[in-house]
């Protein structure tokens, strides 16, 4: 600015324009450079020690021979590594059928709480306004609140019954304690779709089936994986429905085969924690990979567009 241009300009006027130029240069200077909020990264940080800590110990006893293991120092590094708890274990559980059981009843009942809970979903959240869908949402929310064990008496006498004491009559009830809260998010995913895309496939001639399938579905992709590993999770881990349900020992999935042998695994905590390792790495590999649709898909299922 020029000496005239500035002299021209009145002095409560040049002194707003000071301090508004004075107020953006600070604010340019704090760009980049947010305080650091230390109280919620202490607790993050104590939070991921939870996790992070028996992981290690879990993978460094496994590495561990039988002598190093029971020598009182968990923490410790394993040296040399050894690979023989593994072994032991592989066959102690014979942990091919085992984990082979368990990878099917995972794989069914993730494949059939994705497709149930959609297409109740798309029928709750299109119908609203009818009593009958909305009275329909209300009584499914309310399964949520009803844990296995509170009913783990009719249905164990249920699937005795219709000869469901096998690996399908876990499937059956995996989906069905899924489905609520799997209900739950697709609906809340299903508000943010615009209907008009819906009416435009219509106009063009597609029936409510095609609709769904060919428009919908694919969009509720994020969802889709949110839902499928919160059901992988829940149907992988899970130890009481199946020791309950599953008559045959020899068709027990691998948390409970992994409890059938524990007094055969003694002091041998390189091939206790060998076995822990092998059962538990599906789901981390599982999570690790998918967590990034597992966040998309609640945060968009939490705005409505």
């Amino acid at each position: 600015m020029s000496t005239q241009a500035a002299a021209s300009i009145p002095l409560g006027d040049a002194r707003r324009v000071a301090r508004e130029a004075s107020v953006t240069r600070r604010r340019r200077g704090r760009v980049g450079q947010e305080r650091t909020n230390w109280g919620t990264t202490i607790v993050l940080f104590l939070c991921a020690l939870t996790v992070l800590v028996p992981l290690y110990v879990t993978i460094s006893m496994s590495l561990k021979s039988t002598a190093q293991a029971v020598d009182g120092n968990a923490f410790s590094l394993p040296s040399p590594i050894d690979f023989s708890g593994f072994s032991k274990a592989w066959a102690l559980t014979n942990f091919p059928v085992a984990f082979t059981i368990s990878i099917l009843v995972t794989a069914a009942s993730v494949i059939g709480t994705v497709l149930l809970a959609a297409l109740a979903s798309y029928a709750i959240a299109r119908n609203w306004d009818r009593k009958f869908f909305r009275y329909s949402f209300f009584y499914l929310l309310a399964a949520m609140f009803l844990p296995f064990p509170v009913v783990a008496l009719p249905q164990i006498q249920l699937t005795g019954l219709l000869g469901l004491a096998n690996p399908l009559g876990v499937i059956i009830l995996h989906i069905m304690f899924q489905l609520s809260f799997s209900i739950l998010l697709f609906t809340a995913f299903l508000r943010s779709i615009p209907l008009e895309l819906e009416e435009s496939a219509r106009i063009d001639g597609a029936t409510t089936g095609q609709t769904f399938w060919r428009l919908v579905f694919p969009l509720l992709a994020p969802m889709s994986a949110t839902v499928g590993i919160f059901a992988f999770l829940a149907s992988w881990n899970d130890f009481m429905m199946p020791s309950l349900i599953i008559a045959d020992s020899s068709m027990q999935t691998l948390p409970v085969v992994q409890q059938i042998f524990q007094t055969q695994f003694s002091n041998n905590y390189n091939v206790s924690f060998a076995s822990y390792l092998m059962a538990m790495a599906p789901a981390i590999i599982a999570y690790l990979f998918t967590q990034r649709w597992v966040m998309e898909g609640v945060t968009q299922g939490a705005v409505k567009g």
